[in-house]
């Protein structure tokens, strides 16, 4: 009987004792948990973004292993290193990483099987256009010869890149610093990539977008491009301004017109508060709350004097998810340029 009660009370201890254990342990708790929607969510999203609205543009690139880090491909445990964490309002992504893939040993793609996967969901579930980045540069590939033939070649070369890829379209990066290919040699090659792609194209689905910083593209290649982005990045300085998008538009408004006119910032170096501080045209340089407004929200508030532009975006946009919100400023220029109806 003693020994009953004995092993009984022992028992109990052991009982007392789990359950305070398991009163003093830390409970798992899910860091990221990725929002889920319906169906009608995401074909309300994919109407949105054929609607008339200002696009937000980007280049995206944490998908990919940081320079000189040997991988096999990036496995990341954070949402903002996802292409399928991107925000759902994105309208163009630029691959500045290379094409995702699932190929491997491939020379012109990326193997990552992940970030390929989730591309094609994106782009299939959330209507977000996929393009392919290239700084256009024929001294790159000393296989194409320096004359029509070489030009030929190389716009062959990046129309196949997209069709190979089933990817929506090219942003060619015009920054030739004595490249044999700009001037002339550079609108030759558009006009080519036009035929297919571009709204002049047999291909009008397929987008062929031009970005630049302060070399300009000739006139000559708008009638063959969807959209002229400008690189109006905070280089080296501390504020920018509308004054200075307007300067910017005003260098190519004898031929672009303002509803193909795209401007963007660098998120790359100004991602802490969503760019560099802002000063609007009439002054202005606070938000509606009150505090200092930056560029990403000025750029999505500004409008050329002559008309609406096409839209803005950021280089290095992914950057933004390490805010205090993830892809707040991103997703609060958003709402800014393209109100959400109530």
């Amino acid at each position: 009987m003693k020994k009953k009660l004995l092993n009984l009370l022992l028992a109990c201890l052991a009982g007392a004792f789990t359950a305070c254990d398991k009163q003093n342990m830390p409970e798992a708790i899910q860091i990221q948990k990725p929002y889920t929607y319906n169906d009608k969510y995401y074909e309300n999203l994919r109407a949105y973004k054929k609607s008339d609205h200002q696009i937000f543009y980007g280049w995206f690139a944490a998908y990919s292993h940081k320079e000189g880090v040997v991988a096999e491909y990036k496995k990341s445990a954070s949402w903002g290193e996802h292409i399928a964490g991107m925000p759902d309002s994105l309208d163009f992504c630029s691959l500045w990483m290379g094409i995702p893939s699932n190929k491997q040993n491939d020379a012109v793609t990326t193997y990552n099987p992940i970030a390929y996967e989730e591309m094609r969901k994106v782009r299939e579930i959330k209507g977000t256009k996929m393009l392919v980045p290239e700084i256009t540069r024929i001294a790159k590939y000393p296989n194409f010869p320096k004359n029509d033939d070489g030009i030929k070649m190389y716009a062959d070369y990046l129309v196949k890149m997209v069709l190979d890829n089933d990817l929506d379209g090219l942003d060619l990066d015009y920054e030739p610093e004595g490249d044999w290919i700009s001037g002339d040699n550079f609108t030759k090659m558009v006009a080519l990539i036009g035929q297919q792609f571009g709204p002049k194209s047999s291909r009008p689905d397929k987008y062929l977008i031009i970005d630049y910083y302060t070399q300009l593209p000739a006139a000559a290649v708008e009638p063959y491009i969807n959209y002229l982005v400008n690189q109006a990045y905070t280089q080296g300085t501390t504020t920018t301004s509308a004054t200075f998008l307007q300067g910017r538009y005003n260098s190519v408004a004898a031929w672009c017109p303002t509803k193909k006119y795209i401007v963007t910032e660098n998120l790359g170096e100004w991602w802490e508060n969503g760019g560099s501080p802002f000063t609007e045209a009439d002054g202005n340089t606070f938000n509606k709350d009150g505090k200092q407004m930056y560029s990403l929200e000025g750029m999505a508030r500004w409008n050329p004097t002559q008309g609406k532009k096409a839209g803005w975006g950021a280089f290095y946009f992914d950057r933004d998810y390490n805010t205090q919100v993830p892809y707040g400023n991103v997703r609060r220029s958003i709402q800014i340029a393209n109100p959400s109806v109530r």
